[in-house]
């Protein structure tokens, strides 16, 4: 049976996934260095002056990583529910997991490297041209 649209409905949904994100960061040691990557790419950009396609390349990077790192955290959960006690399976699932998240971060660390080479090389050229530098 499909229940009905409600408003109150879609406020408790997201206040759900809101309490989701608040558990995979009390959590997952990782999600706090995705965190840190996220604040210190976001005043990057803001001090590089990204320009918008720019900025959805980077955007997309960042929600790549946060939502692998998500999907990774509701999977060791259940697997933790599924089985408790250690299972061989199950540790080479979450390591598959885990290691999807990393892909994410490195595929999001090229998408870095090509938006913000430019803008640190055009920086380190201004810099050495600069009178009075070595």
């Amino acid at each position: 049976m499909t229940r009905p649209f409600t408003f109150t409905g879609r406020i408790r949904s997201v206040m759900h996934a809101l309490r989701g994100i608040g558990t995979m960061l009390k959590s997952q040691h990782n999600a706090w260095v995705h965190a840190a990557a996220t604040v210190a790419v976001c005043a990057a950009g803001l001090a590089c002056g990204l320009s918008r396609a720019e900025w959805c390349w980077i955007v997309l990077a960042v929600v790549a990583v946060w939502t692998a790192e998500a999907l990774n955290t509701a999977f060791e959960l259940l697997a933790d529910a599924a089985s408790p006690e250690y299972h061989p399976l199950v540790r080479e699932a979450k390591d598959v997991a885990a290691g999807a998240v990393l892909i994410t971060a490195i595929g999001s660390v090229i998408i870095g490297l090509l938006v913000f080479g430019p803008h640190l090389a055009q920086a380190l050229a201004g810099w050495r041209a600069a009178p009075g530098a070595m």
